[in-house]
């Protein structure tokens, strides 16, 4: 365990031993095991702890390009398909006219009625229309219980028609950054070209998140797969590491959102 605690960070601990836990089950069961949805960054550590054993990996949230997917950990003799994911589609219906509703707002109100984060996957809002996938076992509590939006009045309606889903258009860039430490505030500073003293300044004062946490600690490490959110300068994420120049620099692959 702690060989394979070293190669991750100390407050991911807690969600590696619980995903060991799931790869142990279908290692002792030799049946499929299906966890919540879970952000990039646990869907690496989940593919990397895996990698390891003799077990398959496959990831799916529903929506075309999905952020956040739930996982399914099975043997090799399995060939899963998409409704062994058990994931639903909800259209949310409001008066659109009157009023505008954006992701916080209804990841806000879905908090308030105590589900739990890993119940629930992408959110998307395109003008008037909203949508959120949720776990399959949750349809018919949505449908009775999500009523309001803040002050607004709302119904939700179950979307089983894939072609009627709705598709994001985000596009990323891809740049190559000459960092000296993978210290957050090293990578902010080279990824929205501000002196590092300043880039410490934002992080200190809790304007950046790492894997959506705010992350407080310039000195704070990075790895690959992590999207960090820069208050005012928008989203990244970590696309590759690709070894050191030969001014021992690393070389930095980052995605950006457009």
């Amino acid at each position: 365990m702690e060989t394979i605690l070293q190669h991750f960070r100390k407050d991911e601990q807690p969600f590696i031993e619980m995903a060991i836990g799931w790869i142990r089950e279908v290692e002792d069961t030799y049946s499929p095991k299906l966890t919540g949805f879970l952000d990039p960054r646990q869907q690496r550590i989940v593919e990397s702890l895996a990698g390891s054993s003799m077990l398959l990996v496959g990831l799916y949230g529903a929506f075309l390009e999905a952020e956040r997917r739930r996982v399914l950990i099975y043997p090799d003799y399995y060939v899963p398909e998409p409704v062994d994911y058990r994931i639903a589609i909800f259209d949310v219906k409001y008066a659109s006219k009157f009023l505008k509703l954006d992701h916080k707002d209804i990841l806000g109100s879905m908090m308030s009625l105590g589900i739990d984060r890993s119940k629930f996957g992408d959110i998307r809002v395109v003008d008037d229309q909203v949508q959120f996938a949720v776990a399959d076992e949750l349809k018919d509590y949505m449908t009775a219980n999500f009523l309001s939006i803040g002050k607004a009045k709302v119904t939700v309606e179950e979307s089983n028609r894939p072609e009627d889903w709705i598709v994001t258009t985000d596009t990323w860039t891809e740049e190559m950054h000459i960092v000296s430490s993978l210290r957050l505030d090293v990578v902010t500073a080279a990824l929205v070209t501000i002196p590092r003293q300043k880039a410490a300044t934002l992080v200190h004062g809790e304007k950046v998140k790492v894997n959506w946490a705010v992350r407080d600690q310039p000195a704070f490490e990075l790895q690959e797969s992590d999207m960090i959110s820069i208050r005012g300068s928008g989203r990244f994420k970590v696309i590759a590491i690709e070894g050191r120049t030969r001014k021992d620099k690393i070389r930095l692959i980052v995605g950006k959102l457009e």
